[in-house]
């Protein structure tokens, strides 16, 4: 009966999957809870390291690192290549997250602690867990959907608040801000106050000011 193999197969692979899915929450809260929480910068994997925001990022990783806070990201080239480099160089520490892809480079060489996940959303439950803010940087579809995730969690009170931050690079986060004040919250689909959450900083200071005003 190969229709009733194949089910048995499927169902033996996905009980099997547990078990990885398991040890990667395992591995994940083993190796991080020892690290006070952090400040979880994303940004686009594609930016180049004569791109300003790439010395934006580095900056940012720099000033948070001094400030004491572990600097996280997803391990990555670009922005978070960026954001480790200033952390490591300013002595801190400098986390990266990374997630199995295809085509994705291996993690770049600024990092003093390294996870690799498989699964997207044992990687995001991580970021969550151990991180006091998030900031968000240029970025793509990944960026995006690490921000309004985090941002969804908080409106739903899954998680306990914590700052959502649209840092630097110009005026990059303007048309979306102004689309969500306009077109989202204008048609009532999210209210002025659920708006808060989301806030804007230019330098490395404003985003060190915020985290402090949110731990007081």
């Amino acid at each position: 009966m190969p229709e009733r193999d194949e089910a048995f197969d499927f169902a033996v692979k996905d009980t099997w999957r547990i078990f990885r899915i398991i040890s990667e929450f395992v591995e994940g809260f083993e190796r991080l809870s020892g690290l006070p929480k952090g400040v979880t910068i994303f940004g686009s994997a594609r930016t180049s390291p004569d791109d300003p925001c790439y010395a934006e990022a580095e900056a940012m990783g720099r000033a948070i690192a001094k400030a004491g806070y572990p600097v996280i990201t997803g391990g990555g080239p670009g922005i978070m290549e960026a954001a480790n480099k200033g952390a490591l160089e300013a002595g801190g520490e400098s986390v990266g997250l990374a997630v199995e892809l295809p085509h994705e480079l291996r993690p770049n060489p600024y990092l003093t602690t390294t996870l690799s996940f498989r699964y997207f959303f044992v990687r995001k439950v991580m970021f969550v867990k151990y991180s006091r803010a998030f900031v968000i940087l240029p970025g793509g579809f990944g960026t995006l959907d690490e921000l309004f995730e985090a941002v969804t969690l908080i409106q739903t009170k899954k998680i306990e608040p914590f700052p959502v931050i649209l840092a630097g690079c110009g005026d990059y986060w303007d048309g979306l801000l102004s689309w969500l004040s306009g077109r989202v919250v204008g048609g009532g689909n999210v209210t002025a106050e659920e708006m808060k959450v989301l806030r804007r900083a230019e330098t490395p200071e404003e985003v060190l000011r915020i985290v402090a005003e949110t731990q007081a």
